[in-house]
């Protein structure tokens, strides 16, 4: 009898060092690893489809895999030069732009006083620096680390690769894991597929959208810097609440003093489509029953943010999320939860 206890002592002691030396080992390229799975969720619909007509699991994920990595270079290669270019134009021309005077023209009783404007200006000046700084640094960054980059986006596409052919068999031994019933499991990969689709196409991928929508009203309208302002309307249309608002109405402010109202008035067309297109989106894309609610996405994406970096503006929500489901699943009630609707019963 003790010999058995003794061996299961030092068969989860050396389950305990053989796990935390695996999660050392693969931390470096974990969040590649994660970003493989995602994507691999969503390109899960196109690779079904292409499988069922060449009825091979290697060709089908290959070709996927293949037209991935276009999809990703070819921008990189050919806008890398611009995206740089106006940066540097960005920055310099927002450490000499006067702030001030706009809004004194905007406000001229609020700014009456000569030392609250110096103030205000020295604060807005100060805060567009330190924006613009870590802008170029995180740019800069990216440029040096080109080689680690590489090594990561290696694992991502390997990752992609094979849990698109691999899924079935991912899934299964996913399951033979779990510690759950089968009625809680059930209930726990409908409701995390429908979560997990309800985040990437609800919000990341309308609000890609969103951004591209915007976008072409800049390049339409000849807006300066518009590759530059079109990422950040990519960025901004991500995050619930926020959306594309905040970059299109300071262009088109811009445009209006800039006494261009011809294209004031095209970027305000292109951003009100921008802004409420996925009230037409939305519904068609994700299940009305597996919605999330746009509070709990926007702090699960900050805090992701802080997290995780860029990644987390995915992985943040679903964390909550995931959390939530379980929450939700061993409540074992009938009233709806506040941040995740129940689905509705058929009757």
């Amino acid at each position: 009898m003790d010999d058995i206890y003794f061996r299961k002592i030092v068969s989860a002691i050396l389950l305990v060092v053989l796990v935390v030396l695996s999660f050392l080992l693969l931390k470096p390229i974990l969040l590649s690893i994660i970003l493989g799975l995602i994507l691999a969720f969503v390109f899960t619909p196109v690779y079904d489809w292409l499988y069922k007509i060449i009825k091979s699991k290697n060709l089908s994920a290959s070709l996927i895999c293949f037209f991935l990595i276009l999809l990703i270079v070819l921008p990189i290669w050919f806008l890398t030069p611009t995206i740089i270019d106006q940066s540097i134009k960005i920055y310099v021309s927002s450490q000499q732009m006067d702030f001030v005077t706009p809004i004194k023209s905007i406000f001229p009783s609020l700014f009456a006083s000569e030392e609250f404007s110096a103030e205000v200006g020295s604060i807005i000046s100060s805060f567009v620096t330190k924006i613009t700084n870590s802008l170029m640094n995180s740019l800069s960054k990216i440029i040096l680390n080109f080689p680690t980059l590489f090594l990561q986006s290696l694992v991502v596409f390997f990752t992609f690769y094979f849990v698109l052919r691999d899924k079935e068999n991912l899934l299964s031994y996913v399951r033979s894991l779990l510690p759950f019933p089968k009625d809680i499991e059930k209930k726990l990969f409908e409701s995390s597929k429908g979560i997990t689709s309800s985040v990437i196409y609800g919000q990341i991928i309308i609000g890609l959208l969103q951004g591209l929508i915007i976008g072409i009203g800049f390049f339409i309208f000849r807006v300066p810097n518009a590759l530059f302002l079109t990422l950040l309307a990519f960025l901004a249309g991500i995050f619930p609440i926020i959306g594309t608002m905040v970059i299109w109405l300071p262009v088109l402010i811009y445009l209006l003093m800039a006494g261009n109202t011809f294209a004031a008035a095209g970027i305000l067309v292109f951003g009100i489509v921008s802004s409420h297109i996925d009230n037409f989106l939305r519904p068609i894309i994700v299940s009305k029953r597996t919605q999330m609610h746009s509070s709990l996405v926007l702090i699960g994406m900050i805090g992701g943010l802080f997290l995780f970096g860029i990644l987390g503006l995915i992985l943040g929500p679903l964390i909550l999320a995931y959390l939530l489901i379980i929450l939700e699943i061993y409540r074992h009630r009938e009233l709806p939860g506040i941040f995740i609707p129940q689905p509705q019963k058929s009757r």
